[in-house]
């Protein structure tokens, strides 16, 4: 293989883990980063953290990859994604599933440097990493699923710092499934007439003409559950203010959703990292300064 060849390979498989669209790393990234900050106690195990941040690359672009070979008889007929590389046969089935176990493999060895409680963990990790494309044929809130996959790098973390998981991290992951159904309905709502076509299930279909309602009702179960986590935790000032910030992204996300136009529920969706970040920026301020 020439240069130039190689060189096109790695694009192709650039845009097959969606390397090239990092939104998808950030939000899954942002919750198992409060949680290990909760965790340490404001000071985790940056050993540990590393390894996190490498292992949410690593099985978010497998997760791509399995979400491409579990779609590419359907993409092709979807406006957004007809172009992606196995229904534009750029890529084959073979090299997909090649990618996808190998990333698979090399966050499973990251895994593996941590405790056996974690190492355990992992495992349903994978399971839903796996099995979240095929819930878009018959159930009909596949976001809240993705929430539970996308949030089961909470109780991973807890167990990597504290080697056991608290109920605290359970109340986490139910506020990432709500967050999940938030910004996945945003998506979703860009999806929903070639969804309906092809008879793909997504909770923008479910809500129907209530989707905003919806998306809105999420953000606030989010926002109250995060409240009572740092209620329970003994939060101060910062952190409350973190999730005012977030609260104002999700009344700024209304404004944008509220008409349905495609382009602008899909910049909400892009806009949740700013949602993630803002509890995040909160509560690592707070732990801060208690630190000092």
């Amino acid at each position: 293989m020439n240069l130039c060849a190689a060189r096109k390979k790695i694009d192709i498989y650039i845009r097959l883990t969606r390397l090239d669209k990092p939104i998808g790393i950030l939000l899954l990234l942002w919750p198992t980063l409060w949680a290990l900050l909760i965790a340490g106690n404001g000071k985790p195990d940056w050993f540990v953290v590393l390894i996190f941040i490498v292992g949410t690359v690593l099985m978010r672009s497998a997760g791509c990859v399995m979400n491409d070979i579990a779609d590419h008889k359907f993409d092709g007929y979807v406006e957004r994604t007809q172009y992606r590389p196995l229904p534009n046969k750029e890529a084959s089935k073979k090299e997909a599933y090649a990618l996808a176990a190998v990333l698979s493999l090399v966050a499973f060895g990251l895994v593996n440097l941590l405790n056996l409680l974690t190492v355990e963990l992992s495992v349903p990790a994978l399971f839903l990493a796996i099995t979240y494309p095929l819930t878009k044929r018959f159930f009909a809130m596949p976001q809240a699923y993705l929430g539970i996959a996308f949030g089961f790098g909470i109780p991973m973390a807890f167990a990597a710092i504290e080697n056991n998981v608290p109920a605290v991290a359970w109340l986490l992951l139910l506020a990432n499934v709500f967050w999940a159904v938030a910004y996945d309905t945003e998506y979703a709502m860009v999806d929903r007439d070639d969804d309906l076509k092809i008879g793909i299930r997504s909770s923008a279909i479910t809500f129907g003409r209530y989707d905003v309602a919806a998306v809105m009702i999420c953000y606030a179960a989010v926002l109250l559950l995060l409240g009572l986590a740092g209620k329970h935790l003994g939060m101060g000032l910062y952190y409350y203010a973190g999730l005012l910030l977030a609260a104002c992204v999700a009344v700024y996300h209304y404004s944008m959703i509220r008409k349905r136009d495609r382009k602008n529920c899909f910049k909400a969706f892009l806009g949740n990292n700013w949602f993630g970040f803002s509890v995040f920026t909160g509560m690592l301020l707070d732990y801060l300064g208690k630190i000092t």
